[in-house]
């Protein structure tokens, strides 16, 4: 971690960011993320069903 003095005498501490992932054209994402989205696409379209039949 990086730490600067500021000018009042106060320190600031920067934090590492991790390195970035890039992903070459054409490669797939694994199942886990697939199952993911899936799962997500599911809950968005039920609470979308629910709130249509409240109201």
């Amino acid at each position: 971690m990086q730490v600067t003095q500021e000018d009042g005498g106060r320190l600031n501490a920067f934090a590492t960011e991790p390195r970035m992932v890039v992903m070459e054209k054409g490669e797939t994402q694994g199942p886990a993320s697939k199952l993911l989205l899936l799962g997500g696409t599911v809950l968005v379209l039920t609470l979308v069903a629910v709130a249509a039949r409240i109201s």
